[in-house]
């Protein structure tokens, strides 16, 4: 940096600079031996396609992984039940196809995949292969390999799934009109066939989270304090425009983005440091991380106790954030996607099959259901059958 900085130094002796044909100019003003390096300006943030969303956020980001993992993994882990009308059903083959949806996963795994889909790129795709009319097996679809092809008037008439040498078009039976692709979209209020992310929505927060992780690990490697301003004290001399506009973009680019913060710099020829950026302190570089996570959290419907983020004294303890979290977050997701797959598949089987989640056995619930169960047991005026429609049990079978 020595040798760089020299190039800018006018000669003390006031004779041209090398190569010019005329002595330097001085500058007017105080102003002239002043020279700032700052980084303000508008904020750069990243894209918000499936890709980006992925690699930026599940796959470098621990709030969104653990988002993702938690929710995915929890609602994938719920008990399943199908009844027919309001009688439930011990066997079923729908149920028998959710417990076992292809020869290469597993029931957890295929829901883990289909709510990962569903939370990172706000779509998710099944598709059923049949035999002799039936559903034999469930795979998931990549959402960022599938392209939905709408008619005239902004219906939906095929998916198209490109792999790399491969390209598929799936479209419903003219006959049953039953398609063998089921798209399962979030809400977007601007679009009338893809669904919105809740990554998407805490994009911003994301991109804030990322840079404090690669400024602090920046800061780390360099082992110094960023930005503030040279002040070219020589008395007497003054820098040129040309010295001024080169030693601006040469110091931009030395020293300039996150993964240069810190870096040491060595000054000589009256050139002088003055630290004028905040330090990590002074922007409360841990409070804005928290912030961002929190929002992230927030974004996927995470209670942020249970990611451990400090700050957040919404519960007041464990339990009541993981009831908030299986009554707010999983339910209605569990709920939307089982609709949807019952809404695919039952007509398929004849009769009215619907699936559902056993809300008696998640844990998260176990403390409502236990205060349900004991205000109906304590309610004499109800009937044996009242008292089990009450706590949502089939009417018994003896009667």
């Amino acid at each position: 940096m020595a040798s760089l900085l020299s190039r800018f130094m006018p000669a003390r002796s006031g004779t041209p600079i090398p190569g010019g044909n005329a002595p330097p100019e001085r500058k007017a003003g105080l102003s002239a031996n002043l020279f700032t390096l700052n980084a303000l300006g508008q904020a750069s943030w990243s894209q918000t396609d499936y890709g980006t969303l992925a690699r930026n956020g599940y796959m470098a980001n621990p709030i969104v992984h653990r988002c993702v993992r938690l929710i995915a993994e929890t609602a994938s882990a719920a008990p399943l039940l199908v009844y027919d009308g309001r009688q439930e059903l011990e066997q079923h083959p729908l149920l028998e196809l959710m417990q076992r949806p292809n020869q290469r996963q597993s029931h957890a795994e295929f829901l883990e995949g289909l709510f990962g889909h569903l939370l990172v790129a706000g779509n998710a795709y099944v598709e059923a292969v049949q035999l002799n009319d039936v559903p034999r097996e469930l795979h998931l679809l990549r959402p960022d390999r599938m392209s939905v092809q709408s008619d005239e008037r902004g219906w939906a008439e095929a998916y198209e799934y490109r792999t790399e040498g491969d390209v598929r078009v799936y479209r419903s039976d003219e006959a049953t009109g039953f398609s063998s692709v089921l798209h399962v979209a979030q809400f977007h209020p601007l679009d009338d066939q893809y669904g919105f992310p809740a990554l998407q929505a805490a994009a911003m927060a994301l991109d804030v989270h990322n840079a404090s992780n690669i400024w602090n690990k920046a800061l780390l490697d360099n082992s110094a304090r960023p930005s503030g301003a040279l002040v070219y004290a020589a008395e007497g001399q003054n820098l040129t425009d040309e010295q001024f506009d080169r030693l601006k973009e040469e110091l931009a680019e030395g020293y300039g983005g996150a993964s240069k913060a810190g870096k040491p710099m060595l000054l000589e020829g009256g050139l002088d440091w003055k630290a004028m950026g905040y330090s990590p302190t002074d922007m409360d570089f841990v409070q804005a991380r928290n912030a961002a996570a929190r929002d992230i959290a927030l974004a996927f419907g995470v209670p942020p106790m249970l990611l451990g983020i400090p700050g957040d004294n919404t519960y007041s303890n464990y339990q009541e954030a993981n009831r908030a979290f299986a009554r707010q977050t999983l339910l209605p997701l569990i709920r939307r996607v089982l609709g949807s797959v019952s809404h695919w598949l039952g007509p398929l089987y004849g009769g009215n099959p619907r699936l559902a989640v056993d809300e008696d056995a998640m844990e998260g619930l176990q403390a409502e259901r236990d205060a349900l169960w004991k205000r109906v047991a304590e309610a004499p005026f109800l009937t044996e059958e009242e008292q089990r429609e009450a706590v949502g049990y089939s009417p018994s079978a003896e009667r």
